[in-house]
């Protein structure tokens, strides 16, 4: 091993950790590799790991930790499960994975730790993987693109949308309203978020889902009762039925626009919020609206 490989790549421990990796990597990333000597898979990782950091040329360090042996360290990283590996810049972890990872990806997360590729920037690629995913019909692929790309960037609205959706999909709301509830201002406004808030706040009412057939009978033997028709188009709603909601919502604004303070015209706009776009459901009712409110 050449004197350049000795310096890139040391063994390390918990005494020397503030010395070998803090410190160091105040001037050079450094790259923290915990394995142990029983790991099946920590054999095949390190040896990749060592050869794209020596292919970095001296961009990123390496340091190697026997858990066994030095458990401090790892334990306070919350590492529970090897090969684990963080990536360390002045002075703090800002990347890291668990697990085996194919040489593309090590050469991916070197480029990130050295700076020659921007988190943001691909991000943005991940996404867009994403959504072609889901265009495939491969929603657990989609879900961990959206994931990654939430790990490299925080404020990437897109990748929070797309997974809370896919939670809200597998009927998992609760992980959807988590997803979005410490999201930055600045992503509260994004489109997308906006449907994700507005879908929760359709399927929270707390219309009993069994009612709408009750409802729907006196809609049809009363069908002027505007107050009957908001609470069938809720129960629809609640349901995730909004096709069902919209031509009675549509039906209640035509017959009289401002009953109630317009709460027919606002419920279809959170429906609309909530479809997106470019969803047919949202494409043709403000077609409809628009006719009526325009007429």
């Amino acid at each position: 091993m050449s004197e350049t490989a000795i310096n890139l790549i040391k063994d390390s421990s918990d005494m020397a950790f503030m010395s070998d990796v803090i410190e160091a990597s105040k001037d050079t990333p450094v790259i923290v590799d915990f394995w142990a000597p029983w790991c099946g898979p920590c054999k095949q990782l390190m040896p990749a790991l060592e050869r794209a950091v020596k292919a970095a040329g001296g961009k990123v360090k390496m340091v190697k930790i026997n858990i066994d042996e030095n458990p401090d360290v790892a334990g306070q990283l919350g590492v529970r499960s090897i090969p684990a590996v963080f990536g360390f810049k002045d002075g703090q972890p800002v990347d890291g994975f668990m697990g085996g990872q194919p040489e593309t990806e090590l050469n991916k997360f070197i480029s990130r730790l050295s700076g020659e590729t921007n988190p943001a920037d691909e991000a943005k690629t991940l996404v867009s993987r994403a959504k072609d995913s889901l265009a495939a019909g491969d929603p657990g692929g989609a879900a961990q693109d959206f994931a990654s790309a939430m790990q490299l960037d925080p404020e990437n609205a897109e990748a929070v949308a797309g997974l809370a959706r896919l939670y809200l999909e597998s009927g998992n709301d609760e992980g959807a309203a988590q997803l979005i509830s410490n999201i930055s201002e600045t992503m509260a406004g994004h489109p997308e978020i906006t449907a994700i808030a507005s879908r929760l706040s359709l399927t929270s009412e707390t219309v009993e889902a069994d009612v709408t057939d009750e409802l729907l009978t006196n809609v049809n033997a009363n069908p002027d009762d505007l107050d009957a028709r908001l609470e069938l188009a809720k129960a629809y709603a609640a349901k995730g039925q909004n096709a069902d909601a919209v031509p009675h919502l549509l039906y209640s604004i035509a017959k009289n626009r401002m009953y109630n303070d317009e709460a027919a015209r606002m419920f279809l706009l959170t429906i609309f919020e909530a479809e997106g776009t470019d969803s047919d459901i949202s494409v043709n009712g403000r077609r409809e609206l628009s006719s009526i409110l325009f007429a």
